[in-house]
């Protein structure tokens, strides 16, 4: 289940939305896409953001994953499908 982060996630780790498992967590941080020029400022920030995301980990025991949206129509689509792997890699080991 991915849940709303609570605020306090928002501002101290950079974190959207959890995925709960064993008593940890995994981050989510979503990013819109909107257009080509908007991505160095994405990769900018993702790096400012680094330190937070380890202290999430640090804390809450689960990595912390960007994903990239962009709409299509009325729907909003992952880019960056890949991650979803990751996630799941991440499940499996938090559910040893």
């Amino acid at each position: 289940k991915i849940s709303p982060a609570p605020d306090e996630w928002d501002r101290l780790f950079n974190v959207d939305f959890y995925i709960e498992i064993n008593g940890k967590y995994i981050g989510l941080q979503i990013k819109p896409v909107s257009q080509v020029s908007s991505i160095p400022e994405i990769y900018k920030e993702k790096e400012i953001q680094h330190s937070t995301h380890k202290e999430f980990t640090k804390k809450y025991g689960g990595k912390v994953f960007y994903l990239y949206s962009c709409k299509s129509g009325d729907k909003k689509i992952i880019v960056n499908v890949e991650v979803i792997d990751e996630i799941r890699e991440e499940i499996k080991i938090l559910s040893k």
